[in-house]
């Protein structure tokens, strides 16, 4: 079902001077400088489960007393010898500057392959966790993934690695502190493709539906019908959840016209599932 998306110049006089007393010395050549003012602006607050689209121009990082781009490619280099093969998840995760959504504190840790906390009991995800789910989402497609469906939007930032790789995602928070702290973390970034959604994502988001790929960064006892419900023939779902053994595994659910198929993958560790809001 289609739906409607939602100089400062300063002029010197002459100076006069006898000619036949004395040269002219000229003065010193200065650099122009060009100042270019950064505007940004994001949206009021919708209400729930309305889509909040982030609309802003960039704004030159500063890179919190690190060499970010080169941080980043180690990241990515060390991701690549860790298995992750699809390119345009690599270049996705170089893309995107963990350190703006991880707390200050805990800044130089940011592209350290481990998971951080980012408050309200929540954590972001490890970056070698979030490829995996990327490239496993992605599964081997030749261009971008379609509409993308994300539950759990923590600080933002798989949202915005999504970003790259997908033509429009949504992005849903059940925690209103963290729903606020991503949009506050994609200020200044260009995310035009990405809606932040504050409701509850056990719910998914049928306005949204139907979606060429489901991530959900909570692990329940089981994929939420709505979630199956609003995935695309065709589509994929990546998902922890939790095994008969009691503990987390990454479980993989691909749609067809004949129904859903599963696959149960490697052990992950993720907060857990809840519903309403909160």
């Amino acid at each position: 079902m289609n739906q409607k998306r939602p100089a400062f110049p300063i002029k010197l006089d002459s100076l006069s001077a006898d000619k036949s007393k004395a040269k002219p010395v000229a003065a010193p050549a200065r650099p122009a400088v060009k100042t270019v003012p950064a505007k940004a602006s994001v949206q009021s607050q919708t209400p729930k489960n309305s889509p909040a689209r982030v609309t802003t121009r960039p704004v030159t990082s500063q890179g919190l007393g690190m060499d970010s781009a080169a941080v980043r490619a180690r990241m990515v280099q060390k991701l690549a010898q860790g298995g992750i093969q699809d390119a345009a998840v690599l270049k996705a995760m170089g893309a995107v500057e963990r350190h703006r959504f991880v707390e200050t504190a805990l800044v130089n840790q940011a592209y350290e392959d481990t998971s951080l906390p980012i408050g309200l009991g929540q954590t972001i995800s490890k970056p070698n966790v979030v490829a995996r789910m990327v490239e496993l989402l992605r599964n081997g497609a030749a261009g971008k993934l379609g509409r993308v469906l994300e539950v759990g939007t923590g600080c933002g930032y798989q949202a915005a690695v999504l970003s790259h790789i997908a033509t429009e995602v949504y992005s849903i928070e059940r925690l209103k502190g963290l729903h606020e702290k991503a949009r506050e973390n994609v200020r200044g970034l260009r995310l035009h493709n990405v809606h932040l959604l504050f409701g509850d994502g056990m719910e998914g988001f049928a306005k949204g539906a139907p979606y060429a790929a489901i991530i959900a960064a909570a692990g329940g006892n089981d994929i939420p019908q709505p979630w199956l419900d609003q995935l695309a023939v065709g589509g994929r779902l990546v998902a922890p959840m939790v095994t008969p053994a009691g503990h987390q595994a990454l479980v993989v659910v691909d749609r067809s016209a004949q129904g859903f198929r599963h696959q149960v993958l490697e052990a992950v560790h993720f907060v857990p599932l809840k519903s309403g809001i909160s």
